[in-house]
């Protein structure tokens, strides 16, 4: 059960972070999924000590995350980061 939450919430942080981005269009729900997870992963790792690791600041620290691993994979991808 816990990873099918796991699955959700990283789904929705991907798909947020994507649209903030503006990849949605190009990604589909499982690269939302898999940017989520790693963006949850990294926003751990990173920010994860500074604002503590639940509750609300878990899910910023998450949001972070995604957005700078969409940030790094554009950056590799076009060469620049709009």
């Amino acid at each position: 059960m816990n990873l099918i939450i796991f699955l959700i919430v990283g789904g929705i942080i991907g798909w947020l972070a994507s649209i903030l981005m503006r990849t949605d269009a190009q990604q589909g729900i499982i690269l939302n999924i898999v940017v989520g997870i790693i963006g949850s992963f990294i926003g751990g790792v990173l920010f994860g000590p500074t604002l503590g690791g639940g509750g609300i600041y878990g899910w910023i620290s998450a949001f972070v995350g995604a957005v700078v691993l969409l940030a790094i994979v554009n950056l590799v991808r076009r060469g620049t980061v709009r």
